[in-house]
C-alpha cells in the first residue's frame, strides 16, 4: 500500500489491488447473510460494527508501521519523506468519510425500501455512470470507444446477474437511495483519484483508518435506533464473522482500494469494483447452496470480460504515456 515514505504504486500492482479489493467486498455479503440467519442484527448496526473492527485493525497496523518507521529514520539519520500539505490532508480525510458513511448507509436503507435487487442495481449500475461523467467533466478523462464498450458491458453484465432470477419490485423512494449512495461512492472513487493526480503522496492507510473513524460517528446514531447488541443462540459465531467482516473486506479491501484508486483511471477502478457482486455470486452458489442460472453465468462472463477489457486497455495507456516521456527525455 502507497504510504508518504514509499514510491507511488506501478498500474499493475494497482490493479492487482484493486482486484483484491473487488473480490474481498464480495465476500462480505455472503457472512452478512450468515450473521443475519443466526442473529436479529440489522443492516446499519452491522455497519457501525464493521467501521469499528476496521479502525481497531487499522490503528493497530499504524502504530506496527509508526515503530518500524521511527527506527528507520534513526538509522538513516532522520532522514523522512515529505507528505502532503495539511489542506489536502484534511480535505481527503473529510471526503472520504463523509463519502464513505453515505455510500454505505444510503444503500442500505435503499435495500429496505425497494428491496435487494432494484437496490444493488441501481446503486452498482449509477456508480460506472456518475464516475465516468464526473471523471471526464472535473479531470478530463477519456474512455474512448473500447472503455465506453466496457462500461455498457459492465452495466448489462450487472443487470443480468442482479435482475436475472425473478421479478422485483420498483419504489421511487429507494431508486433515489441507491442513486444517492452511488453518488458517495463516485465521490470517494473521483476524490481518491484526484487527489493522486494532482501531486503529493498520500497515504492510504491512514486514509481508510480516518474514513472509518468518520463512518463509525456517522453510524452511530441510527446503529442505535436500530440496536447495536443482535440477540443470538450463537454469539461465538457471530463474533468470529464480525472479526472477518472487519480484518478482509474491511481493513484489508478498503487500504487497498484507495492506494489502487489513486492510481488508476476512475471510470477503470469504477468498474473492477463490478468483481463484487461477481465473487458473491460465485460464493452464494458454492458455500451458500444457492441455485446457479443461466442468467447469473451470463451477468457474470460480460462483468469478467468489462473488468479484463479495461485492465488490459489501462495497462496500454500506461506504458504509451511512459514510452512518450522516454522519447521526451
Amino acid at each position: 500500500m502507497s504510504n508518504s515514505s514509499e514510491p507511488a504504486l506501478s498500474v499493475g500492482r494497482s490493479l492487482l489491488y484493486l482486484i483484491v479489493a473487488g473480490i474481498a467486498w464480495g465476500t462480505a455479503g455472503a457472512a452478512a447473510s450468515l450473521i443475519f440467519r443466526i442473529s436479529d442484527m440489522g443492516p446499519l448496526a452491522l455497519s457501525f460494527w464493521r467501521c469499528v473492527g476496521g479502525l481497531v485493525l487499522l490503528l493497530g497496523a499504524l502504530a506496527l508501521r509508526r515503530r518500524r518507521r521511527d527506527r528507520s529514520a534513526g538509522e538513516s539519520g532522520g532522514r523522512r519523506a515529505v507528505g502532503e500539505s495539511r489542506g489536502r490532508r484534511t480535505a481527503r480525510i473529510l471526503g472520504t468519510g463523509i463519502g464513505l458513511t453515505v455510500f454505505q448507509s444510503a444503500y442500505f436503507a435503499a435495500v429496505e425500501a425497494t428491496g435487494l435487487a432494484v437496490g444493488t442495481v441501481v446503486t452498482l449500475g449509477a456508480g460506472p455512470v456518475l464516475i465516468a461523467v464526473g471523471a471526464r467533466l472535473t479531470m478530463g478523462e477519456r474512455l474512448g470507444r473500447g472503455g465506453v464498450a466496457a462500461v455498457a458491458g459492465a452495466l448489462a453484465g450487472l443487470c443480468v446477474l442482479v435482475l436475472g432470477g425473478g421479478t422485483a419490485e420498483v419504489r421511487p423512494l429507494g431508486v433515489v437511495l441507491a442513486v444517492v449512495s452511488a453518488a458517495g461512492y463516485a465521490a470517494i472513487t473521483l476524490l481518491t483519484r484526484w487527489l493522486g493526480r494532482s501531486g503529493g503522496t498520500t497515504d492510504a492507510l491512514a486514509t481508510t483508518t480516518w474514513a472509518f473513524a468518520i463512518g463509525a460517528v456517522g453510524l452511530l446514531p441510527a446503529a442505535l435506533a436500530e440496536g447495536l447488541v443482535p440477540h443470538t443462540d450463537a454469539p461465538g459465531a457471530v463474533l468470529l464473522l464480525l472479526g472477518y467482516v472487519a480484518a478482509v473486506p474491511t481493513a484489508l479491501a478498503y487500504a487497498l482500494y484507495f492506494a489502487g484508486a489513486a492510481v488508476v483511471r476512475a471510470a477503470t477502478v469504477s468498474v473492477i469494483m463490478l468483481l463484487e457482486p461477481v465473487s458473491a455470486a460465485a460464493i452464494a452458489v458454492s458455500v451458500l447452496g444457492e441455485r446457479i442460472t443461466a442468467a447469473v453465468v451470463l451477468g457474470t462472463l460480460l462483468l469478467l470480460a468489462a473488468v479484463t477489457g479495461l485492465a488490459f486497455a489501462e495497462a496500454r495507456t500506461a506504458a504509451a504515456q511512459r514510452r512518450r516521456v522516454a522519447v521526451a527525455v
